[in-house]
Parts: structure tokens; sequence; C-alpha cells
């Protein structure tokens, strides 16, 4: 699976594409692999386009630093911040973000 991944990578930057969604790149990926990975997402940011990565995992952003974090539920955007949300999220689990989004 990393070799799939790393290629994914690999593939993403020799096409160029405006805009890249990566869904769950960091699935089933060991640490370094997820550096690996990573390292190439950063390579291939820039003004010119865009990268949506969606995750479960809040490892592979701790490398990326997102310019923007979106928290999803339940089909909806219940939380916008920079990356300063990812530390939240990780101290305070997802139980006040369920929370906000069942009282609103």
């Amino acid at each position: 699976m990393e070799k799939r991944k790393k290629n994914e990578i690999i593939q993403m930057m020799m096409l160029n594409p405006k805009l890249a969604i990566l869904d769950e790149t960091d699935s089933g990926l060991d640490v370094d692999a997820v550096k690996i990975v990573s390292n190439g997402i950063s390579q291939f940011k820039n003004e010119e386009n865009a990268v949506l990565i969606i995750t479960h995992n809040s490892k592979i952003l701790e490398n990326l630093k997102p310019d923007f974090v979106h928290i999803l539920l339940n089909g909806k955007i219940v939380k916008t911040g920079d990356a300063t949300l990812i530390e939240e999220i990780n101290t305070k689990c997802f139980a006040e973000f369920i929370d906000a989004a069942a009282n609103a």
C-alpha cells in the first residue's frame, strides 16, 4: 500500500492539477511513509494550485501546516479555522463539535 500511495503523489506532481483532492492519503501508512507523502504534497502545493486533504488522522496535517482546517459532521462544515484547530481537535476530540452541531 505504501508504494501505491507514494506513486499517487508522484503522479499528482507530474499531472500538476489546479486542484488535487486526496482522500485518506495517510490510511495504512506507517510514520515514515506519512512523512514521505507529506513532503511530496508540500513540494506540490504552491500559489497556482490547491490541495484538499480528507483525513480522520491529524498526523499528516502536522507535517503539512494547512492554511485552513474544516470539521465536517453529517455533511456540514461545523467549524473552520487555521492550523491551530488541529491541536484543538487533538486535545478535545470531536465531542465538543458534535454537541455544537447538534445544538445549532
